[in-house]
């Protein structure tokens, strides 16, 4: 492992309590938060307790504030509840989905394509979003908390760029599911993405910031991180792989199909008591200390967006001729 994603010893990541504080701090929470009903009580496992502990850095007040607007966002939006024929629609190009493999630390992946945006609806990209993090959720590996995007810009131009959605899409991920990036991985951006990243780079967290890696196909040290984070067999060709089999929208919708029976076993699932993880394990230290963006910046409350996601539907419609290119660039099989 090279010392672009080793751990390091100073990068502020050290444990800040025992098993024994950490336990302590988790029954606080669930003291704060007082009676909550069957499906809030399934929701907050010791383990998602533990994610918002460590989203506010282990500040029981700020952990049971953020809890507290997920429950309630929760139990209006029902996210668990979405199914694939809700969102089919949203998915048709390859815009997002889930990968059939994972990284070499175990976590699932989630591709995207922001070039093969097929819809001008703020709230139908959103709902879509909040669908692929329940399905990528309910399929991590049981010693697993984190996930990957693998962002490809191929064919991205400026006509893909809403800050709107990118603020939204920072807030759903954020707020609703803090501690769930361990990676994003932004493959071959283009020259002109810089000012846009200067400009929604605020309304991410400096946590979140620091999880955000720009990769370049054509620089060595950018194709060393992707051999060491992925089986190279198993990484699609567009992110430098030897897996040419690209993305059928039939085989997806066959496989998110079957993932949907599964979603109510795997809430009765996460009924059972789980031990509380460690704040920040080795893998997420690997992911975060990957790279540095040394930023300060922070947002308030105050800054964010509002807890349930916009019902913006602009005027544009999206040309057949989008959907048609963006269906070709990532024709071929499910992943």
């Amino acid at each position: 492992m090279s010392d672009s994603i080793k751990q390091s010893p100073s990068n502020g990541c050290e444990k800040p309590f025992s098993s024994e504080e950490q336990q302590a701090k988790i029954n606080e929470v669930r003291k704060l938060l007082g009676p909550l009903s069957t499906r809030s009580s399934i929701y907050c496992s010791d383990a998602a307790v533990s994610r918002y502990l460590t989203a506010r850095n282990w500040n029981v007040k700020k952990a049971t504030k953020m809890l507290k607007e997920t429950l309630k966002w929760r139990a209006e939006y029902k996210p668990e509840e979405i199914r694939w024929d809700e969102v089919a629609r949203e998915a048709e190009t390859g815009k997002i989905y889930r990968s059939n493999y994972v990284d070499k630390y175990g976590r699932t992946v989630l591709v995207m394509r922001p070039a093969c945006k097929n819809s001008k609806s703020t709230k139908g990209q959103i709902r879509y979003l909040v669908y692929c993090m329940e399905n990528a959720i309910s399929n991590m590996l049981p010693d697993q908390e984190q996930m990957v995007w693998l962002i490809d810009f191929q064919g991205f131009n400026l006509s893909h760029i809403s800050v709107k959605v990118t603020r939204e899409t920072a807030h759903v991920l954020q707020d609703r599911y803090p501690e769930r990036l361990g990676l994003a991985i932004l493959y071959n951006p283009p020259k002109f993405f810089e000012p846009f990243w200067t400009v929604v780079k605020p309304f991410l967290e400096p946590k979140t910031q620091n999880k955000v890696k720009f990769v370049y196909s054509d620089d060595l040290d950018s194709k060393k991180i992707m051999e060491e984070l992925f089986d190279m067999d198993k990484l699609e060709s567009a992110f430098g792989g030897n897996d040419n089999s690209g993305f059928n929208i039939d085989k997806y919708a066959e496989r998110m199909q079957e993932d949907d029976k599964r979603m109510p076993s795997f809430w009765a699932k996460e009924k059972e008591s789980r031990p509380p993880v460690e704040p920040q394990s080795t893998l997420t230290l690997a992911a975060s200390n990957s790279f540095n963006l040394n930023s300060d910046s922070d947002i308030s409350d105050k800054e964010k967006t509002a807890a349930s996601p916009s019902d913006e539907i602009d005027s544009e419609a999206v040309s057949p001729n989008e959907i048609t290119d963006c269906s070709k660039t990532v024709g071929g099989e499910a992943h």
